[in-house]
């Protein structure tokens, strides 16, 4: 496993609403997770696991605290860059609970937006596809319709689409929560896989204990603060 950090916090802090209305959700987090880790992110609902998550993300502006991607100081009691969509695209791949796939686009042509968008030749963006596509043992689905794959199918071309950026982070959003139990373990144990061989960070949100097995660390919000169980 790598020991090159790929996100570490100091004293993030994010709240919402003000007088009557205000209320903590982080409070002084601090951590750092690697490359090659995969790390499972609990709490019960509203506990801010997706406040968090999206804080991670550059999608929600932490209020206080300091965040680094890789290297990169990105945020210091403000966002260091105006160009957060940037760091997302180049940096970040999401995964949600629905794979959220465009269905009237083929599972090619929904790999290839973003790198598209990116400003990647199309060339390049399909033959990255079509390996994604084969790491996943669904090559021969590349111009079937999300309408005919099944759910567990169909979640593999959403972690494939997130990695079509070459990510340094992976951001999981409970993958396997419309899944049953075999595909959940299939999805998570492919999550593990990622995490080792392209040497990516993942943070998964899940409420499935039984899912706890195949992460590298648990990391747990309580009372506020982020910790490690």
């Amino acid at each position: 496993m790598s020991t090159k950090q790929a996100i570490k916090v100091e004293n993030l802090n994010k709240s919402f609403g003000k007088g009557d209305a205000f209320v903590d959700v982080i409070k002084d987090a601090n951590f750092t997770i690697n490359k090659g880790e995969l790390v499972a992110l609990i709490a019960p609902s509203g506990a801010g696991k997706t406040t968090l998550l999206m804080m991670l993300g550059c999608v929600n502006e932490p209020n206080s605290g300091t965040m680094w991607l890789g290297d990169e100081k990105v945020f210091e009691n403000k966002w260091l860059t105006k160009e957060t969509r940037k760091i997302r695209r180049e940096k970040i791949g999401f995964i949600f609970q629905a794979h959220y796939l465009i269905p009237f686009l083929n599972i090619i042509d929904n790999l290839t937006l973003l790198p598209q968008a990116n400003k990647v030749a199309d060339k390049e963006s399909k033959a990255k596809a079509k390996e994604l596509l084969k790491y996943f043992d669904i090559a021969d689905k590349e111009n079937a319709m999300p309408s005919q794959l099944s759910g567990g199918q169909n979640q593999r071309v959403a972690i494939a689409r997130a990695l079509m950026n070459n990510p340094e982070i992976i951001l999981a959003d409970e993958p396997t929560a419309a899944l049953d139990m075999n595909r959940s373990v299939d999805v998570v144990k492919m999550l593990k896989k990622i995490a080792l061989e392209q040497d990516v960070a993942i943070v998964m949100v899940t409420h499935d204990d039984r899912m706890l097995e195949y992460c590298d660390r648990i990391m747990k919000i309580e009372n506020r603060s982020v910790v490690f169980v």
